[in-house]
């Protein structure tokens, strides 16, 4: 069995064993934030895959470490602005490609064996330690000899963050007491694609070696080389040469200057931090830079230069105001202008999904209630944002999909829609609660944004009597008793508990919050690896998770979710698949979509911190603080124009300190865990 097939076979029995079995903790969190796996303390084989981005290109890197201990990966590159035909969802040029580079260069003439894999870790790129060895240079005098070590090899693998290129350096360090000769080749792998499967006929997807010549390396010394995989059109295009050392550069000013100098988690959970740190990271970085402007992408091999009413604008969106992030920002504005074309006087619902770098659409799952998905998204995003010029541009669209979903409702109060973002996978009926809280949000969040536009004063008010007549409809039409807990039916006639019943604990609708986190937490729907779609199956979206996660906060049942928050980040971060957040199991093999990464924050901004947006400068907080915790804090928010800290320290068991911090001024406001500061205002 060769090296790739056996990185399949492990990670489809991870795959088939993941509901039956407890997380194995395999990775440690290193001082640098970073996280490392060291392979002597775990059992193997071992595989995994991970998705890494830029603005013109993705990358998942199927990797493993065999039962002897040695490396193998594969490179799956997706270029999505090189479209294929038909130019559809999934028409991003996909190629992969399995090179072993080292096996192409030479040491004192002969070619190295990998003898071992001494770690791997993951900070912005993946990076492997392998120690590598030779034998002796002809048949006799090799008999009775070894593989004998003598260097170490420090791959690292990453995406240009502008470039439709995916690098790799290799560092090799001589181990040995002796000088080593290094031969590093010219290199090239090249093919074209078929000039009538492309949108712009064929493309050339290549990789080289750069770094070439023969060396003499001393003891302890080392040098390096580089790798680029690159695709480009045939037609009017060339290979880019690129400076591989610059393109990793910016590839960790990304990280470190744009991700971790922003919204900042200290708590005493050093898990919690860590994975907020990591999906900080992929929640950003699935951004492209097409034909129609920046937009945000799930990715998954499959869902790029395109946009959804779920994950950019529901999910992802409202949460890079928070983040500062000038990119995402612009990608979430982006998202919503180009959503506004669909807007039309005869009311016909708004396309799922804008796709083909926005010279397209899908709508094949009909209205999954995307009307309130952006109604909530939007009205958050712009209030979060602060700027008045979005806000004006937007907010006839936001007006526009409040009064689709008004048009919506059915006799009982509550809105219709044809299914719901799970776009009939489970059943929805005729009018979901899912729908039904997105636009109940959408209304209490348009009430604050109606006076910000001039709006007369009938506007919000009218949003607001809106808002109270549906949170009782949901209430009477929705409430109900199911498999003996007394929360929500998902639809009329639904008898089995559904994930989506969380939805009511993060908008404020608390009636029912401990009968329906009693059920999500049951046996009945809560596994190793999160809360089950339904009752009964052996499905799980992380997203239905993360949202039951930030509701228990919202909601006040702090310890609870506490505990399943750090099993949670404990599994993603450190267990057998890892870094961040994904999408499902068992469809998408667990792939690392970007917009849960954006969930996972907001479990964090919006439920532990409870920042509830109220103006352009200013916003609700209501801090659950977890009882065995003293102190926590969110630095360098960036939302509401300002750049500002909340930190939070206890005072006794019954009263907590909240102090915040912008432009060298300070308030302290002291209050109960859980209990609502209203109305801060950063001026």
């Amino acid at each position: 069995m060769n090296s790739m097939k056996k990185i399949m076979t492990a990670l489809a029995a991870v795959t088939l064993s993941v509901n039956m079995t407890n997380a194995q903790t395999c990775w440690t969190i290193k001082t640098d934030n970073s996280i490392e796996l060291n392979p002597e303390s775990i059992s193997l084989p071992y595989s995994d895959h991970i998705e890494m981005s830029g603005e013109q290109v993705s990358c998942v890197i199927r990797w493993g470490i065999d039962e002897e201990g040695l490396f193998s990966q594969e490179r799956s590159l997706v270029f999505p602005m090189l479209r294929r035909v038909p130019n559809d969802t999934h028409a991003s040029l996909l190629y992969r490609i399995g090179t072993d580079i080292m096996s192409h260069t030479g040491i004192n003439s002969l070619v190295p064996k990998q003898l071992s894999t001494k770690k791997v870790s993951i900070d912005g790129g993946l990076t492997v330690v392998n120690e590598y060895g030779v034998g002796k240079a002809n048949v006799g005098g090799a008999r009775g000899s070894y593989m004998k070590p003598v260097v170490e090899v420090r791959q690292t693998v990453f995406p240009s963050r502008t470039l439709p290129m995916v690098c790799e350096i290799y560092c090799v360090r001589n181990i040995t007491d002796k000088p080593l000769v290094i031969n590093i080749p010219e290199f090239s792998q090249s093919t074209e694609t078929l000039a009538d499967k492309g949108v712009d006929g064929g493309y050339v997807i290549r990789g080289d070696i750069f770094g070439c010549g023969t060396y003499i390396l001393d003891p302890q010394n080392d040098i390096e080389f580089q790798v680029a995989f690159q695709a480009y059109r045939a037609s009017n295009e060339n290979m880019i040469v690129p400076n591989v050392s610059d393109e990793y550069e910016s590839r960790m000013s990304f990280v470190h200057e744009d991700i971790d100098s922003s919204l900042i988690l200290n708590t005493p959970d050093s898990t919690i931090n860590t994975e907020f740190r990591f999906a900080k990271i992929r929640a950003s970085e699935s951004i492209y830079r097409t034909k129609g402007g920046l937009m945000h992408g799930p990715g998954g091999e499959s869902y790029y230069a395109a946009l959804w009413c779920n994950d950019e604008c529901e999910y992802v969106n409202p949460f890079f105001p928070f983040l500062g992030y000038s990119t995402g920002n612009e990608s979430a504005f982006n998202c919503y202008r180009l959503y506004s074309r669909y807007q039309n006087e005869s009311f016909k619902p708004i396309p799922s999904s804008i796709i083909a770098e926005g010279t397209d659409i899908w709508d094949g799952a009909g209205d999954r209630g995307d009307a309130a998905m952006v109604a909530h998204g939007a009205s958050r995003y712009l209030l979060a944002r602060g700027d008045k010029k979005e806000a004006e541009q937007l907010w006839p669209f936001i007006k526009w999909c409040l009064e689709y979903c008004h048009r919506k409702l059915n006799a009982h109060g509550v809105p219709e829609s044809d299914s719901d973002e799970l776009e009939g996978r489970f059943p929805a009926g005729s009018a979901n609660l899912s729908t039904a809280c997105l636009y109940y949000d959408g209304l209490v969040s348009a009430s604050y944004l109606a006076p910000l536009m001039g709006e007369p004063n009938y506007v919000a008010n009218t949003y607001r009597k809106q808002a109270i007549k549906l949170k009782s409809a949901i209430e009477s039409y929705f409430g109900g008793t199911v498999s003996g807990y007394d929360t929500y039916q998902y639809y009329d006639g639904n008898d089995v508990l559904r994930s989506w019943i969380c939805l009511p604990l993060c908008f404020g609708i608390n009636d029912r919050a401990k009968g329906t986190l009693d059920a999500l937490f049951s046996s009945l729907m809560m596994t190793e690896d999160g809360i089950l779609t339904q009752q009964g199956s052996t499905t799980f979206w992380d997203r239905s998770t993360l949202y039951a996660l930030r509701g228990a906060f919202a909601a006040g049942y702090v310890d609870e979710a506490l505990e399943q928050l750090h099993n949670y980040s404990e599994r993603r971060l450190l267990g057998t698949h890892v870094p961040y957040p994904v999408e499902a199991y068992p469809e998408g093999s667990q792939r690392h979509l970007s917009g849960e990464s954006g969930l996972y924050c907001r479990v964090i901004t919006e439920g532990l911190f409870g920042i509830r947006p109220t103006g352009f400068d200013s916003f609700n907080l209501k801090i659950q603080m977890p009882a065995d915790w003293n102190a926590m804090s969110l630095e360098h928010i960036k939302a509401f124009g300002k750049d500002f800290s909340v930190k939070v320290e206890r005072i006794n068991p019954q009263k907590i300190k909240v102090g915040i911090k912008y432009e060298g001024k300070k308030r302290e406001h002291f209050v109960k865990s859980g209990q609502e500061i209203k109305n801060i205002t950063l001026k």
